[in-house]
């Protein structure tokens, strides 16, 4: 060994210790804190989430108190309609009931003052013919009596003058009462030697008005009979002499009323000889006279016809044939001309009875701009 080579000084493992453990324990740190970032992110993660969540959640309930409060206001909207919908249904029926309940009053007050009429009607009735069995019988006494003066007044021949002797014919033609010619009526209503006639209507027309017979004869009127209409068919009579135009009621049915009254006070005094043509100018009109006829007068279909008690016509020419032959024949035409006739013709003014209804001025106008 030199002396000039000094002993190479090696460190000690113990005082200088290695680097390599170093080196080798730096990849697990950076592990577990690249773990540890990653854990604290998915926590901020989470933790952003549950506070977006937290502001969903109270957004939705703002909005579920929003709607919960609609709700209740239309619930309380409801009840309220629904109540004043009850309310008002109440009310209605409330005044169907008073409704009702006057119409059945008056329902009754009706059926108590027709069972009346007809109690009162039977007693007029017996006491009318009473009254006229007590006429009748004055009438024969008074008829026996003046038979009795005639007969006292007679000249008798003591000794009867000689009588030559005639041969009987071999044979004697006889007429039957049902080939005899009738003899044609004449109504002259307005004159004063016909007052029992006058006197007559004038009973009818007060036992029309006063003792109304709803359940009457065929002929007879059996509907209520006002002051009005009776002024009316008396005005008729009396004053035009049973010929001429009367204002119209201002409905057919009324018009109908008036000329059923007329009919049945002419019925009575002519009874069968009466014949009525009704002039109306469409088949409508005519089927609503047919109809109220039979309501007022108790007819039926089979008086409706050309050798029956009404006939009706659509023109003014054939009913003046049918009424020149009813005349011929002994028959007394009356003829009753509707409201809605503009004129009358000329050839209906020869026959004895003839009623028409003459409009109202309105009602010219409105069946002129009609027809234009």
């Amino acid at each position: 060994m030199n002396s000039d080579e000094l002993p190479t000084a090696h460190p000690d493992p113990a005082l200088h210790p290695s680097n390599e453990p170093s080196s080798l324990s730096d990849p697990a740190a950076n592990k577990a804190s690249t773990e540890t970032d990653s854990r604290e992110a998915n926590l901020t993660q989470h933790i952003l989430e549950l506070q977006q969540q937290e502001q969903d959640l109270r957004q939705e309930i703002k909005a579920l108190k929003v709607t919960r409060a609609e709700l209740q206001a239309q619930t309380l909207e409801a009840q309220v309609s629904f109540g004043r919908l009850v309310q008002q249904n109440l009310s209605d029926l409330e005044q169907r009931r008073q409704t009702l309940q006057l119409a059945i009053e008056q329902l009754e007050r009706r059926q108590d003052r027709i069972r009346n009429e007809m109690r009162t009607t039977f007693a007029g009735a017996s006491q009318d013919i009473a009254i006229r069995v007590q006429s009748f019988k004055d009438y024969l006494v008074g008829s026996l009596q003046d038979l009795a003066i005639a007969a006292d007044q007679l000249e008798l021949q003591t000794s009867p003058a000689p009588v030559p002797s005639i041969p009987p014919p071999r044979s004697v033609e006889r007429i039957t009462p049902s080939e005899a010619p009738r003899q044609k009526p004449t109504p002259k209503f307005a004159e004063e030697k016909f007052q029992d006639e006058g006197r007559q209507v004038r009973s009818i027309i007060d036992q029309f008005r006063n003792q109304p017979d709803y359940y009457g004869p065929v002929w007879k009127l059996r509907r209520t009979f006002e002051p009005v209409h009776a002024e009316r068919v008396s005005n008729w009579f009396f004053t035009q002499g049973g010929k001429g135009a009367i204002r119209t009621m201002g409905s057919r049915l009324q018009n109908i009323l008036i000329a059923s009254a007329t009919i049945s006070i002419l019925y009575n005094l002519y009874d069968d000889r009466l014949r009525t043509l009704i002039l109306a100018n469409s088949p409508e009109r005519l089927g609503e006279w047919r109809r109220g006829l039979q309501d007022c007068l108790g007819v039926s279909r089979s008086d409706f016809g050309s050798d029956r008690g009404i006939t009706m016509f659509e023109t003014p020419e054939q009913l003046a044939l049918k009424a020149e032959r009813l005349e011929k024949d002994g028959y007394l035409p009356l003829i009753v001309i509707d409201e809605t006739e503009e004129a009358i013709s000329l050839a209906l003014l020869q026959f004895p009875l003839w009623l028409a209804f003459a409009p109202t001025p309105q009602q010219l106008v409105q069946q002129q701009s009609y027809l234009y």
